[in-house]
């Protein structure tokens, strides 16, 4: 009886090495595939972007994201400077439009930060190599924020498709640069357009409804 019982064990003992033999191997040669299956979907996709970049493409998408600052500021002054100079109310009001959308926008995108506090991809994964600076905190895109609320509020302010077309373009060029030169979650990405879509439409409702006030209160012409 004794020796049916080990006869009966051996093909199971032989099994259970067999298999730790296959996990062993799993283990070494497929750790980073099952690493990866760990990551999050945003990781997952700033690993793929990582592993895929190329000198060139990360020099277009740097000056790129290096065009967000100037490009927020410029719209608005220029508006603002064609106003003053063709004494055009219309103009004017339009240019201090924009600029309030990116005053807000910034606002929110601040209050994000240091409320969420969301750590960048490359302090969050050791695995993930920046390719460019990022300075505090994650959550949201404050470059994406600043690109679509510039964007949306011009469009907002001259509804054309040939200002529609070059400037969503740009905006989400500059989204998309976050993303590749590894110091943005796609997440951080889509928040910081919200944010910057949403602040133009919250102004332009808060103009409206100023300008709608404000004439309630004008004596009837006579």
């Amino acid at each position: 009886m004794m020796n049916a019982r080990l006869i009966c064990k051996k093909p199971s003992n032989v099994l259970h090495i067999k298999s730790l033999l296959l996990l062993i191997t799993c283990f070494t040669f497929l750790r980073p595939a099952a690493v990866a299956q760990k990551r999050n979907l945003d990781l997952q996709v700033e690993v793929e972007l990582m592993e895929n970049r190329h000198d060139d493409p990360v020099k277009f998408y740097q000056k790129i994201s290096n065009t967000t600052n100037n490009i927020s500021l410029l719209v608005p002054a220029t508006v603002l400077a064609t106003g003053l100079i063709t004494n055009d109310k219309v103009t004017l009001q339009k240019g201090l439009y924009i600029a309030e959308t990116l005053v807000a926008s910034t606002f929110i995108t601040t209050a994000l930060k240091v409320t969420i506090k969301r750590p960048r991809p490359f302090k969050a994964d050791p695995y993930i190599v920046q390719a460019s600076s990022g300075g505090s905190t994650s959550f949201p895109s404050g470059h994406t924020s600043e690109a679509f609320a510039t964007a949306t509020s011009l469009y907002m302010a001259y509804p054309k498709w040939y200002v529609a077309a070059p400037a969503f373009t740009w905006a989400s060029l500059v989204g998309y640069s976050r993303m590749y030169l590894g110091v943005h979650y796609p997440s951080d990405v889509l928040a910081g357009a919200v944010v910057g879509a949403g602040s133009a439409w919250l102004m332009n409702k808060a103009n409206k409804w100023m300008h709608k006030k404000k004439e309630q209160h004008l004596p009837p012409q006579l």
